[in-house]
């Protein structure tokens, strides 16, 4: 019998995608699917189906304009993980190359416009993994995920709801934080300067027992599948 996987992942990422028509259409329908396979806490569960109908009601436009605000102009909110471990360092440039094999070694190929370490494209890699194995995986880059989401919820952006329903999987609880003034969330030079001099570490933590199409962009994951951690997982920066 086949090893079961958990689809979940892959709803998670396209719902971290860039708003398009067909993204717009299809919001609710991956909310019921994250639903049904039921593997996120029913609070979270509600939360990304209310993500879902606001964004399934809301103005394209309007929608894509809060995207680009929220992951487009701030390197301290990009959605391209090693980013906040190597930044432009060479270390990433290999760091990159490395998963990229891990990926080709299960079968996972990604087209000509993808990064293996954007958000997106790593929640769907773990979605063609048996789930023991997607769970060990999605602990590698918790602390960076877990990060983004308090940024994200500090400025309002209604995607933390997708990071914080991974962070509870992984039987952690987000921050709790009070969203900033708006006139203080646009300062992004700012940010990125508070974000430069504390860098996160990427540490290759232990998940806890356990617990759709891609979009054009890439990660960090390791352990457990038979190719091994990365080198740049095991590392601490």
């Amino acid at each position: 019998m086949p090893a079961a996987k958990f689809q979940t992942f892959k709803a998670l990422g396209i719902l971290l995608c860039y708003p398009t028509n067909e993204w717009q259409e299809g919001v609710v329908e991956l909310a019921e699917l994250i639903n049904r396979e039921a593997i996120l806490k029913p609070q979270d569960r509600e939360a990304i189906r209310a993500f879902a109908a606001d964004a399934a009601a809301s103005d394209l436009f309007d929608l894509q304009e809060a995207y680009v605000d929220a992951f487009d102009r701030v390197r301290s909110l990009s959605l391209h993980l090693f980013e906040h471990v190597h930044g432009e360092s060479r270390d990433r440039g290999q760091a990159m190359v490395d998963l990229a094999g891990m990926y080709a070694e299960h079968g996972y190929e990604l087209s000509a416009s993808e990064l293996p370490d954007y958000l997106p494209v790593f929640l769907e890699f773990l979605s063609i993994l048996p789930n023991h194995e997607a769970v060990e995986m999605l602990g590698d880059p918790l602390h960076v995920i877990e990060a983004l989401s308090k940024r994200l919820a500090e400025r309002g952006a209604a995607q933390h709801v997708i990071l914080d329903s991974l962070i509870r999987f992984m039987g952690k609880e987000p921050a709790k934080v009070t969203p900033r003034p708006r006139a203080e969330v646009i300062d992004f030079a700012a940010m990125d300067k508070e974000w430069e001099e504390k860098p996160i570490e990427f540490l290759g933590a232990s998940a806890p027992a356990a617990s759709a199409g891609g979009c054009g962009g890439g990660s960090c994951g390791g352990g457990g599948c038979g190719g091994g951690k990365p080198q740049a997982m095991e590392q601490r920066i």
